[in-house]
């Protein structure tokens, strides 16, 4: 007999929650499903996290800073802006929540392109609000027409684009922004792979508010340090709906360190391009896969089998054959125009061999032969 459930909010008890990737616990495993960096952050974070503990960590029995002030301080100097502009948050997921709770209820809808980052339409569904999709075709072009007359109070654009990599350019964004009345949120969690980004917007449009994260380029996802950057009026609002203390004050140093040590962090993004550029040429070029253009930390490609088959089944194929060789790629079967390709984060040079001797024994398995 199963167990009763306690009785909650209808849409809470409706909701499907976000579904991470698989994050095994055992040894072994080439891990190129979740974005994470591949190589180690700074060693500037380890020595501030240690000093933040001192010997005995007594400081842990104090909160921290309860608006992260320093780490404001710290990314308003990197962006040239003020601190008024920054608002910092438990990762980026959190300061995307914030945004949910301040535009977003039954009469406000918020509208996202799709596929995307599926984490939007699950903060919409905790908020019971309405959420809209704009579908993406093949070709990725930016639907600023749709997304301009789409009514929503606030829109969320990811780019470059999860799961495909797709950038868009700065022009892009900035004729999307004289056309959509709302607030305009771009999610730039791979920004810095990329060769454009938002940033140069803010000062001429009040509605725009961009996203950014320590997970990924700055390797800190096991941190969980994001913020925004927008109008001061529109981070006063995100302040007054944040929770206290939503910072930690392990994560506080280790960001105000990361952030200190850009010279580091300009050769692990150089490396992980240049592993990403060659990676994707190979499948594109060697083995004939369509490939999305990647300015992000993964490549989006579909695999054909030795006949040149592509399709769902084929992506499935090749995932659960990595999968049996302890190699994780990501599979996104539920929508038409990903189902049929697999994302894959870029790893060490080392891991990327891995892989590629792996797809090389699945293309010489029996079912594609």
């Amino acid at each position: 007999m199963a167990t009763p459930r306690p009785p909650a909010l209808s849409h809470i008890a409706q909701l499907h929650a976000y579904t991470p990737g698989l994050q095994p616990t055992e040894p072994g495993w080439v891990k190129l499903n979740t974005n994470e960096c591949p190589y180690p952050p700074s060693p500037r974070v380890a020595e501030a996290v240690r000093r933040e503990l001192g010997e005995t960590g007594a400081t842990l029995r104090l909160y921290p800073n309860p608006r992260s002030l320093p780490v404001r301080e710290a990314i308003a100097a990197l962006h040239g802006l003020r601190a008024e502009q920054v608002c910092v948050g438990n990762g980026s997921d959190d300061i995307l929540n914030l945004l949910v709770r301040c535009f977003c209820d039954r009469a406000a809808a918020a509208a996202f392109t799709w596929p995307s980052y599926s984490l939007y339409p699950v903060l919409v569904g905790i908020q019971d609000g309405r959420s809209l999709q704009i579908e993406f075709d093949r070709s990725l072009r930016l639907p600023a027409d749709r997304i301009a007359a789409s009514g929503a109070s606030v829109f969320f654009l990811t780019s470059p684009n999860a799961p495909t990599g797709v950038g868009f350019s700065t022009a892009e964004i900035e004729r999307l922004l004289h056309s959509f009345p709302g607030i305009l949120v771009v999610d730039e969690a791979y920004a810095p792979f990329a060769r454009e980004n938002a940033l140069p917007l803010l000062a001429r449009y009040p509605n725009l508010v961009v996203v950014r994260t320590l997970s990924k380029a700055y390797a800190l996802a096991g941190i969980r340090v994001g913020y925004a950057l927008g109008d001061p009026a529109t981070i006063d609002l995100l302040d007054r709906v944040r929770d206290s203390y939503n910072v930690n004050r392990l994560s506080q140093a280790a960001a105000i360190a990361a952030l200190g040590d850009p010279a580091y962090y300009e050769g692990v993004i150089a490396r992980i391009r240049a592993t990403r550029d060659r990676c994707a040429q190979g499948w594109s070029e060697g083995h004939g896969w369509f490939t999305y253009p990647s300015q992000a930390n993964f490549v989006f490609t579909e695999p054909k089998d030795t006949r040149g088959r592509a399709g769902p089944a084929i992506a499935k194929s090749a995932y659960d054959f990595l999968c049996s060789r302890q190699v994780l790629v990501r599979h996104f079967p539920s929508h038409a125009l990903t189902a049929s390709f697999l994302r894959i984060s870029v790893g060490t040079d080392d891991e990327m061999s891995v892989l590629n001797q792996s797809f090389a024994a699945w293309l010489q398995a029996a079912p594609n032969a």
